[in-house]
């Protein structure tokens, strides 16, 4: 239902937008850079944190570490990465295929300054071996996400 959901929200939110699937995993931000022949950086991982009582969707370059009192200054609080079952419950997404796009609950979504550095990123679409290639800007644009500073 994953991919699905996410090509539902492209052909109502930006049918410009196609999804590449690859017969090769794309799950690590390794995998996906040498399949899509770009640097690890312009991977747009997004990460499922729990901050206080609120599940949040983070999206960093793919080498970027969180910065825990970055996070804690931003955020308002620690937080904590949410277990495999727990991703796949808040965002019908498997680990290796989590993006911002097609989720079911209305999760806050943030962008990492990490992304701003390139003209084009590539977050997962639902699976394991898919992606997008879009602006960084257009990504926060079709989230609504809001652009914060807590990666190293």
């Amino acid at each position: 239902m994953s991919i699905e959901s996410v090509r539902a929200y492209f052909l109502q939110h930006a049918p410009d937008i196609q999804i590449i699937e690859t017969d090769s995993p794309t799950a690590t931000v390794e995998q996906a850079a040498i399949v899509h022949n770009v640097e690890p950086n312009q991977i747009a991982k997004t990460l499922s944190l729990k901050v206080k009582n609120e599940v949040v969707l983070v999206v960093c370059a793919g080498e970027a570490r969180l910065d825990n009192q970055k996070v804690k200054q931003a955020l308002g609080s620690k937080a904590r990465m949410l277990r495999a079952d727990e991703v796949v419950a808040w965002t019908s997404h498997p680990v290796g295929g989590v993006c911002p796009f097609g989720i079911p609950h209305e999760l806050r979504v943030y962008c990492d300054v990490s992304l701003q550095q390139y003209t084009e990123v590539l977050p997962a679409a639902g699976s394991v071996n898919s992606a997008v290639r879009i602006s960084p800007n257009r990504m926060a644009e079709l989230t609504n996400a809001q652009w914060i500073d807590i990666c190293l």
